[in-house]
């Protein structure tokens, strides 16, 4: 045997063995025999009590405000924005459909209960996240929610959404109002 043949051979070999040692599957040596990781499981906070999803689907005047001050006044402009509301959605697994900040198409947001006691409104995982709105105050008829996000927050203030109309309940029957 030539010493080219030998380096051949020898490069075959080891193209072999690398092969086997690939940890995808079967190769030279067979079947890998550690399973892949499996795929990063995203925890979701438990929603906060007595919040149902269905409880916020409607149409909603809406109006915000930078200084505590301004609450009263905003609460009436957001009743006075009724004949151009955001409508608030059921999201396709029964969640809430709203925007985040900055984004032009609504999400599916979830009710979340924080470890520290509050009630948050935001994407799937736990609270509270920087995407999270902290609902301040909900009590059918009007929303009051801020922004987790210091920044995001003195952009938008905080957020009043005065129903436009009776609210449901969780059957789908009017509320007296």
């Amino acid at each position: 045997m030539t010493a080219s043949h030998v380096r051949v051979v020898a490069a075959a070999s080891l193209g072999l063995l690398l092969m086997g040692c690939g940890g995808g599957g079967s190769g030279f040596f067979g079947p890998s025999a550690e399973p892949p990781p499996p795929p990063p499981v995203v925890e979701s906070a438990p929603p906060p009590p007595n919040m149902n999803p269905a409880d916020f689907i409607g149409r909603w005047g809406y109006a915000a405000y930078h200084k505590e001050a301004d609450r009263a006044r905003t609460v009436g402009a957001a009743r006075a924005q009724c004949n151009n509301a955001y409508t608030i959605g059921r999201g396709p697994t029964g969640g809430i459909l709203m925007h985040l900040a900055d984004a032009k198409e609504p999400q599916e947001l979830r009710l979340k209960a924080g470890a520290d006691g509050k009630a948050y409104l935001g994407p799937e995982g736990p609270a509270p996240d920087t995407k999270d709105r902290e609902i301040v105050r909900f009590d059918g008829r009007e929303l009051v929610m801020r922004w987790v996000d210091p920044e995001i927050s003195a952009r938008y203030g905080t957020s009043v959404y005065a129903r436009c109309g009776a609210p449901a309940t969780a059957g789908g029957k009017r509320q007296p109002g």
